[in-house]
C-alpha cells in the first residue's frame, strides 16, 4: 500500500504531458495536461493498452486516423498497436488521466 499526493510529482513538460503517480509493477497511472495547442507524438504500443479519462477540458485524440473529440467525463480505451496521436486544437487546457497495462519498461514506438 502506498499514498502519492499529486502535488510532489512533476508535468514531464513543465507545464504539460505525463505526470506519473505511478509507473509499476503491473501499471502505470498519470495525470496528463496539455495547454492550447499543444501535443503529444503519433505512437504505439506493442502490449500495453492506453485508457484516457478526461477530467477537465476537450481534446481530440486520433487513432489510426480517425479523430475523436472528448470532453469531461468521456474515456477513450486503445487497443495495443493501435497508433495514437493526441491534440489540444482548442483555447483551454485539458486535464486527463492516463492509464497503461500491463506495465513494460519500454512499449512506446513513435511514429512519423
Amino acid at each position: 500500500m502506498f499514498i502519492i499526493d499529486e502535488k510532489d510529482r512533476e508535468y514531464r513538460f513543465g507545464d504539460s504531458g505525463p505526470k506519473y503517480l505511478m509507473k509499476g509493477p503491473r501499471s502505470n497511472f498519470a495525470v496528463v495536461q496539455f495547454q492550447a495547442g499543444q501535443d503529444f507524438k503519433a505512437h504505439y504500443h506493442n502490449i500495453m493498452e492506453e485508457n484516457f479519462y478526461i477530467l477537465e477540458g476537450k481534446i481530440d485524440i486520433e487513432v489510426d486516423g480517425t479523430t475523436h473529440t472528448l470532453t469531461q467525463g468521456q474515456m477513450i480505451h486503445i487497443e495495443p498497436k493501435e497508433v495514437h496521436y493526441v491534440i489540444n486544437r482548442y483555447d483551454k487546457t485539458v486535464k486527463m488521466i492516463s492509464t497503461l497495462a500491463p506495465f513494460q519498461e519500454s512499449d512506446k514506438i513513435e511514429v512519423d
